[in-house]
């Protein structure tokens, strides 16, 4: 498995963790509480984290295709929950 992070500066990254959580839970299985979450997402397991300054983000992935398809997932959807604060792109780290 390989694992890439990333980090959300934002005063919402609670809201976006249970959002996200939340979105996911309708088709995989989640745990999530207002500071902590995870998703098992197809790829591999998303887990986030919160706090009063961002969101930390971990993804895995089988393969290289599977790490992109995770990543893909994660900012495709903070894209649309994140709109109002310009979210464009996160900077991820393997």
């Amino acid at each position: 498995m390989q694992t890439a992070t990333a980090r959300y500066e934002t005063a919402n990254g609670s809201r976006y963790l249970q959002q996200l959580c939340k979105h996911f839970g309708h088709k995989v299985e989640v745990e999530f509480d207002a500071t902590s979450g995870r998703a098992a997402l197809p790829p591999g397991p998303a887990r986030m984290t919160a706090d009063d300054k961002g969101l930390d983000i971990e993804v895995t992935g089988p393969d290289d295709a599977g790490l992109g398809r995770a990543k893909f997932i994660i900012e495709d959807h903070l894209k649309r929950f994140a709109f109002r604060e310009g979210f464009s792109e996160l900077t991820w780290s393997t």
